[in-house]
């Protein structure tokens, strides 16, 4: 089970998906080859050999980078997997390095370095989902 986060352009001033108008089309990231080049300048130690789905490794936690195979790419969804809020660094990193934002998708909020995220709450759910008998 991950915390799924999107990386995409939203207009400015949102907070929330709710927040984005419906007729409101983001533009692309950017060209395939532009976002890999993004992507590996952002985290060299990521491993792009498959280019629409890259593999991000931390200590104690992963990132699966669904890129797609369209191109001019829209988005990217990071499948986040593990434990440790040191994995939002690089999430960060990587948004800093397309110039977009990070939407949780647990939550529907976006989230930015000095905000809170859905993380903890999820870590909490998957928890109770995977070891019900810790639960007193």
């Amino acid at each position: 089970m991950s915390w799924d986060v999107v990386l995409c352009h939203l207009p400015d001033g949102i907070a929330s998906m709710q927040d984005i108008p419906g007729d409101y089309s983001p533009p692309p990231l950017g060209r395939q080859h532009e976002v890999l080049a993004a992507v590996t300048r952002a985290e060299p130690e990521a491993d792009l050999s498959d280019p629409t789905w890259g593999d991000l490794s931390g200590p104690t936690w992963s990132i699966e980078l669904n890129i797609g195979s369209d191109d001019p790419v829209d988005s990217i969804m990071l499948h986040i997997r593990g434990s440790g809020d040191e994995v939002l660094a690089s999430v960060f990193r990587l948004a800093s390095a397309l110039g977009c934002k990070v939407l949780d998708c647990s939550t529907g909020d976006l989230i930015t370095p000095q905000g809170p995220s859905g993380r903890h709450a999820f870590q909490e759910y998957r928890d109770r989902m995977f070891n019900p008998s810790d639960q007193g």
